[in-house]
């Protein structure tokens, strides 16, 4: 199954002219799943060619406006663009009655109905059980209520050994040994063992999505083993003081975080506009964790 994570937006509060606000997408195989929506969150999407076909559900940390400023613009163009299919939006409380005022005194009708999922900060909590994946919210230590995202692969079907089955073979007895069942022929009765015609599935996938937060190992437990996880790194460690004050973390912070959590694999944004230069954030993460990565505006990882 196709899973990758890729990068619209790197950006923290304060907007530079090179850098976006927050704004990520998920792919699991022929789904999209937008997680935050900054400013101008439609125009990198229209950049990566993202069809909003695709993209049936919305996820929002917190109420900070670079995760969410870009939201009413993005549900504006859809309905424009006549989207009639329902859009499902999982966030704090509050943003169902922001939208509701906006599209009210703008007198905007969509075309569209949109469901929402209210997130509970203080607790994780299953906010979406799709044929796909699962989602859990993870509690983050923020100014302001805000949770992060776990998604997790549900467990993939075993896989056919094609040369081995013959030919014509039946569609609904693929479904089977595809889902562990044995298959006996009713007009041969030759039994087809699943253990014979098909190998083992991969290991499910998992990706943790770790916006604003400081630095807090609660939510170790909850993310152990994941396949990839993003933490935020607003600051270096040099502005420690700083990411404290603020309930950010430093990319040292995050690589622990990384490591103690035995993730397989780091990546690091939501950048603070005081940084032109990136790659101290990467040496210092470097140096806790190896296998940290950028976030690179406009790139994809491989989950």
């Amino acid at each position: 199954m196709n899973f990758e994570f890729t990068v619209l937006g790197t950006g923290s509060a304060t907007p530079t002219l090179t850098r976006n606000p927050s704004a990520y997408l998920l792919t699991v195989d022929n789904e999209y799943f937008l997680i935050d929506c900054g400013e101008a969150t439609q125009y990198r999407l229209q950049e990566q060619k993202i069809r909003h076909t695709r993209m049936r559900h919305v996820f929002i940390s917190h109420l900070h406006g670079d995760h969410y400023f870009g939201l009413v613009g993005l549900l504006s163009s859809l309905s424009l663009n006549r989207r009639t299919e329902d859009m499902t939006i999982v966030g704090p409380r509050g943003l169902a009655e922001i939208l509701t005022i906006q599209f009210k005194h703008s007198e905007s009708i969509l075309n569209f109905k949109v469901n929402f999922i209210e997130t509970e900060p203080e607790k994780a909590q299953l906010v979406l059980d799709h044929p796909l994946i699962t989602v859990e919210t993870i509690p983050l230590q923020h100014r302001i209520p805000c949770c992060g995202f776990l998604f997790k692969e549900k467990q993939p079907k075993r896989k056919i050994i094609k040369e081995k089955l013959p030919e014509n073979f039946p569609i609904p007895y693929i479904h089977q040994l595809k889902n562990g069942q044995d298959v006996t022929d009713e007009l041969t009765g030759k039994v087809y063992l699943c253990s014979d015609f098909t190998t083992e599935p991969t290991a499910p996938k998992s990706f943790a999505y770790c916006s604003d937060t400081a630095y807090d190992e609660q939510k170790i437990e909850q993310i152990r083993g994941v396949d990839t996880l993003f933490h935020e790194a607003t600051f270096a460690e040099n502005e420690l003081q700083r990411a404290i004050k603020t309930n950010h973390s430093t990319a040292k912070q995050a690589a622990t975080i990384a490591q103690k959590s035995n993730a397989k694999q780091l990546i690091i944004g939501h950048y603070s506009s005081r940084y032109d230069d990136l790659s101290g954030h990467l040496t210092e993460a470097q140096s806790v964790f190896k296998n940290t990565k950028l976030a690179i505006e406009g790139d994809t990882y491989k989950i």
